[in-house]
């Protein structure tokens, strides 16, 4: 019998009526934001009943943003919460439809999650609980609504190694398996199952507002535009030119997204237009992968043939993708206004992702043209030399010394180094210093690459042995110290 079959006292838990009424979980101050928006938006469902609950991933430092304490909240709280989905009404599946790989879908939806439910937290902004994995909904399309164990553990890890190096995500807040068996294509089957609860600042995505478009209804954009603003723009409600306002702060939000992406060296992978928040939060993390060697052609996902969601093209789809959401809203707001908006996202990348590797480089500020022309050198010494991405700038990190400023030790081409070592030269002796704890606060000892990650979840499905995912789990979650 495989060592992951739940035992039969896990079983006999599953039927026990367990007391909920001290439940810190279920006794969140929750809000009916996303249900007032009423019937037009989504469909209510009920979640699976499991074969039983074992919870493997709880995160703690979430509990503390919802104002928590982790002493008064269990591991029986969590399942009974988020496994058991008990005494949580209105369970909403959201409606949405999409642009995936370029070409619009009108079946998509929640098609195995829905909206837990949205609660304040600590800083009194809105944020949702989303499950992934609990069971089929209107949109399955044939699908068994179920998630598996290792993409389970695969978005734990990503939201959490992201967040971590300071990537606005969403993040994983449970994890628990669940006790089915599943078949699947790309997977050794059966494979082991699970549910999600994704803690984020909203679910609503471009194709929200894609699907109201394709059915011709202006009066449902300009409610959820009107919600948008209410909830996750406050400071625009009320003013003339507020819809306005919206898009160039979003198409903002999204380029300072893509650029930490492309900083830290990461490809979400799957970049349609149902995967994009309309808060600019990253989140649904597939077949997502850390690159190695610095490569613009890099591609994580295996069915994406042509690349068209690499590495290096991420920052020209994410303002695709804005280009589609002109579409829903320029019924409700004119078209110049939501092209000059669009007009920001260069410069808007451009800036951020040069600020983000001026201090992977050691640099807090660093003008122009020398800053400019430093991150294109080193950007292409990284693409012909093909170098580890961040085996250079960890490299960089450890070989540091103040005399680089009269000389540098450092194995670069010639050019390279002059310009560096002029960049040195533009900072005040007494700020050499700052130079070495800048590089040690943005490049990471620890990456979640792909053998990692395997590493992990082998030891899972051979011999249920969790020890590696929380050795890997809180490497990640302190990614600048050496692992212990």
């Amino acid at each position: 019998m495989p060592q992951w079959v739940f035992p039969r006292e896990v079983r006999r838990l599953h039927n026990e009526n367990w007391h909920t009424c001290m439940n810190p979980l279920l006794n969140l101050s929750y809000e009916p934001a996303f249900a007032s928006l009423g019937e037009d938006f989504s469909d209510e469902v009920a979640a699976a009943e499991f074969p039983g609950e074992i919870l493997r991933f709880r995160n703690d430092d979430v509990l503390g943003q919802l104002g928590l304490k982790v002493e008064d909240v269990t591991d029986a709280h969590f399942v009974e919460a988020f496994g058991k989905f008990q005494e949580r009404k209105p369970l909403l599946a959201m409606r949405y439809h999409g642009y995936q790989f370029g070409t619009y879908n009108p079946n998509l939806g929640d098609g195995r999650g829905f909206l837990y439910g949205q609660v304040r937290g600590k800083d009194r902004e809105l944020y949702d609980f989303g499950t992934k994995g609990s069971g089929t909904t209107p949109y399955s399309r044939g699908g068994d609504g179920r998630l598996t164990l290792k993409g389970g553990v695969r978005e734990a890890l990503a939201s959490e190694a992201l967040h971590h190096l300071g990537v606005r995500t969403s993040r994983c807040l449970s994890l628990i398996e669940t006790g089915e068996g599943l078949y699947r294509g790309d997977e050794p089957s059966p494979t082991r199952s699970s549910v999600m609860v994704r803690f984020s600042r909203s679910h609503i995505r471009f194709g929200t507002f894609e699907r109201l478009h394709y059915f011709g209804r202006k009066d449902l954009v300009k409610q959820l535009l009107d919600h948008v603003i209410t909830y996750y723009y406050p400071h625009l409600e009320g003013q003339p030119d507020a819809y306005a306002r919206f898009f160039a702060e979003l198409v903002q939000r999204v380029a300072r997204l893509v650029a930490q992406w492309m900083s830290v060296g990461f490809c979400h992978a799957v970049l349609n237009t149902d995967n994009m928040s309309i808060t600019g939060e990253s989140f649904d993390y597939g077949p997502f992968a850390f690159m190695d060697a610095y490569n613009p052609k890099f591609t994580a996902a295996y069915f994406d043939h042509f690349g068209q969601y690499s590495y290096g093209n991420q920052p020209r789809v994410c303002q695709w993708n804005l280009g589609m959401l002109q579409m829903p809203l320029a019924l409700v707001m004119p078209i110049q206004d939501l092209e000059a908006g669009l007009g920001g996202f260069t410069d808007a990348y451009d800036t951020a992702y040069q600020a983000l590797i001026l201090k992977k480089l050691g640099f807090e500020k660093l003008s122009d043209p020398l800053g400019e022309d430093l991150v294109r050198a080193t950007i292409t010494f990284l693409e012909t030399s093909h170098s580890g991405y961040h085996d250079f700038f960890l490299n960089l990190t450890n070989s540091f010394q103040v005399q680089w400023r009269e000389n540098i030790t450092f194995t670069m081409p010639e050019a390279w180094c002059k310009l560096y070592q002029a960049s040195l030269n533009t900072l005040p002796m007494e700020e050499m210093t700052s130079v070495g704890t800048c590089l040690k606060h943005h490049n990471p000892v620890t990456v979640l690459l792909r053998p990692r990650i395997e590493t992990a979840w082998e030891a899972i499905a051979e011999a249920d042995d969790w020890s590696e995912f929380h050795r890997l789990l809180k490497a990640i979650q302190s990614p600048f110290e050496a692992e212990s």
